[in-house]
């Protein structure tokens, strides 16, 4: 497989189709053949593409997704021997490979450092990983810190921002907090997506606060927005949870009503139905 991908790397056309670099990689990562990415990604710096920051991102993302940070690192560093320039695009794509590699000991001096050797200034995206690295280590409170140092450099936070930590704070329980957030995105004019809806929806559900949990996915209608299998996941889950096997049953049929196709999860929570 390495020796025909790098056979196949030969062609313009194919370096254009990055999906293929993703499913390549994949695979490998997945069996633990960290060796054989690295041989394909390396052999793509003889390429002209190499040059351009585009095609060194994708690079560095690949080694990301397959938990390899130390050859995102190198690669990141070599970029201005390879002519290539680095911008807010390839330093974000460094700060992704720390949180897929799991290495966030790490992020937050690259975000300190980094930008003023480059002659950057971080983005919102850049700030969103932020956020992101500091909720998957638990450190909610950074987390939330972020929306002040965004708002002292007149960036404003999305959707991903808000949605991020609406997942922590509910997941974690902090239900009370959670709404703050919630109130700061109607605040701040953040329209509410799907995954908004359903960061709260599991904090009601893990609360066994399930008649609001209904009447939040009725708002959620209400305001255009479909439920998804995410979202029936959660109600059929809270129902099961709560032994009321008839509504989650009830909950069940809204697949079908919504043409949505259930995904293994929810298979899982549908067994107790089942029986």
């Amino acid at each position: 497989m390495v020796e025909q991908f790098k056979e196949s790397s030969d062609s313009e056309q194919f370096r254009s189709r990055s999906k293929l670099y993703k499913k390549a990689v994949l695979k490998l990562a997945s069996a633990e053949k960290f060796s054989f990415i690295e041989d394909i990604l390396e052999h793509q710096k003889q390429y002209k593409e190499i040059s351009t920051e585009v095609f060194a991102v994708r690079l560095i993302t690949l080694y990301g997704k397959a938990g390899m940070f130390e050859c995102a690192h190198k690669l990141f560093d070599e970029m201005p021997k390879l002519n290539c320039e680095r911008t807010f695009s390839s330093f974000n794509a460094l700060l992704s490979a720390c949180v897929n590699s799991k290495k966030f000991d790490k992020i937050a001096g690259f975000f300190q450092e980094l930008p003023a050797s480059l002659g950057i200034v971080p983005d919102v995206v850049s700030h969103n990983i932020i956020v992101h690295a500091f909720c998957e280590m638990g450190y909610l409170n950074s987390a939330l810190s972020v929306l002040d140092e965004m708002e002292k450099t007149c960036l404003e936070p999305d959707s991903i921002t808000f949605n991020t930590l609406l997942y922590a704070f509910y997941q974690k329980g902090s239900y009370a907090d959670g709404e703050k957030i919630w109130d700061s995105m109607e605040k701040k004019n953040v329209a509410r997506n799907v995954r908004t809806y359903n960061a709260k929806l599991g904090g009601l559900v893990s609360d066994c606060r399930l008649s609001e949990a209904v009447e939040l996915i009725d708002e959620m209608k209400t305001c255009g927005i479909k439920p998804d299998v995410i979202t029936l996941n959660f109600v059929m889950k809270g129902f099961c949870k709560a032994g009321n096997l008839e509504d989650a049953k009830r909950w069940y049929g809204e697949f079908a009503k919504n043409e949505l196709p259930p995904i293994r999860a929810t298979y899982t929570i549908n067994n107790p139905i089942s029986c």
